[in-house]
């Protein structure tokens, strides 16, 4: 679910590169997109779908309330239209923790390769 550094320099995203990121269809965000009035890609004449990142954000927000949680569609919308901001606040501690945490396992797993087998 992270972004790659190179992707970071990207304005705009395709609805495809966004569902691989998150592990779901595209069907499952064009869904959440009607259900979710703060996602808003870019849509072409043609209706082709552009995410920006904070379509992306808001993406990851919802699937962190939804995939992550286990919360219904309607508890999520009811929850950020409660309290959007600790909502918010509080997906952002649980991706830096699980950044820190993949850290530590890389570190661990680093240190074990070099460690002498006993």
């Amino acid at each position: 679910m992270s972004l790659k550094k190179n992707k970071e320099l990207k304005l705009y995203f395709s609805i495809s590169e966004v569902a691989q990121m998150f592990d779901v269809n595209e069907s499952t965000l064009r869904f959440w997109e009607k259900e979710f009035d703060i996602i808003n890609p870019r849509k072409t004449s043609k209706g082709t779908r552009f995410y920006k990142q904070e379509d992306i954000d808001a993406v990851r927000l919802i699937y962190h309330l939804v995939k992550e949680r286990g919360m219904t569609l309607a508890g999520a919308r009811q929850k950020l239209k409660d309290n959007k901001e600790t909502t918010i606040r509080q997906e952002e501690i649980v991706n830096r923790l699980k950044q820190i945490k993949e850290e530590l396992l890389a570190m661990k797993d680093a240190f074990d390769a070099f460690a002498p087998k006993v």
